[in-house]
């Protein structure tokens, strides 16, 4: 039986094609996200079943998470992507005890039971100056690819520190830095550890390990390093990061784990 994991992000859309009779992942794939997000999502779940040889039909349930998982019209069911991390995580990192999901428009902190199943979170989905997003106005700011902004941190003396807890004032503060001659490598690890403080905050307790990072933010070069700083603590980033919601959502369609409700932990200011 084939089944579908479809995570429908804020930037991307994630597809996991999962055989729950090999316990297999047979295809997987990423398309930008648009305005006819279920046209995008159907377009990827057609190649990536065409590229192994089956239709649609073939499709024994498809479940969909994520902020557009309710307009996906191929679903059966849905699932929040506070779940769906959390069953796929379980299942590349078993006895995984923490969460830290940081993805285009949001970030998660996901605390797990001895089981894999979801004990509280809490979630930061009013700024962006927790996300993928904020990387990527300061990463242009500053006039350098995303992917070239933890090479740029690296080379910092003297991280700089960025006070703003809105990314457009944070914007605005780093361009009166760089009128005052702060160096480009400082601001760039003065964000990476602004933002890595913003998660600790949302913690706002100690963590369990192990600590896996997931979501898009998780390939950005010195990310994991600045967090394992803030968190004083080593974290595991999670093989191929922005597909573990969808990987859940896949094994939740193929009956791994039922769905349970968590609980949420008060919501952070930022």
């Amino acid at each position: 039986m084939i089944v579908a994991g479809i995570d429908a992000g804020s930037r991307t859309i994630k597809i996991v094609l999962w055989d729950g009779f090999r316990g297999a992942m047979v295809g997987a794939g990423i398309a930008d996200q648009g305005v006819e997000q279920d046209a995008l999502a159907g377009a990827l779940l057609d190649r990536l079943l065409g590229e192994t040889g089956r239709a649609r039909s073939d499709l024994g349930r498809v479940v969909a998470t994520g902020y557009g998982r309710n307009i996906m019209s191929m679903a059966d069911s849905t699932v929040t992507e506070i779940t769906c991390h959390a069953v796929g995580v379980g299942h590349v990192l078993p006895g995984a005890r923490t969460v830290i999901d940081i993805g285009g428009q949001d970030s998660k902190l996901i605390r797990l039971d001895g089981d894999g199943g979801v004990r509280d979170f809490a979630m930061n989905d009013r700024c962006a100056a927790g996300s993928g997003r904020f990387l990527e106005v300061i990463a242009a700011r500053l006039g350098v690819e995303l992917s070239a902004l933890g090479a740029l941190a690296r080379r910092s003396e003297r991280p700089a520190a960025i006070s703003s807890m809105c990314v457009v004032f944070a914007e605005t503060e780093i361009i009166g830095l760089l009128a005052s001659r702060t160096p480009p490598a400082d601001l760039a690890a003065g964000v990476q550890a602004s933002m890595a403080n913003r998660v600790v905050a949302m913690a706002g307790r100690h963590l369990d390990p192990p600590i896996v990072f997931t979501g898009g933010v998780a390939l950005v070069p010195g990310m994991s390093d600045a967090l394992a700083t803030a968190l004083g603590h080593p974290l595991q980033v999670a093989p191929d990061p922005r597909m573990t919601g969808a990987l859940g959502a896949a094994l939740i369609a193929a009956g791994h784990r039922d769905p349970v409700p968590a609980r949420v932990a008060p919501a952070s200011p930022w």
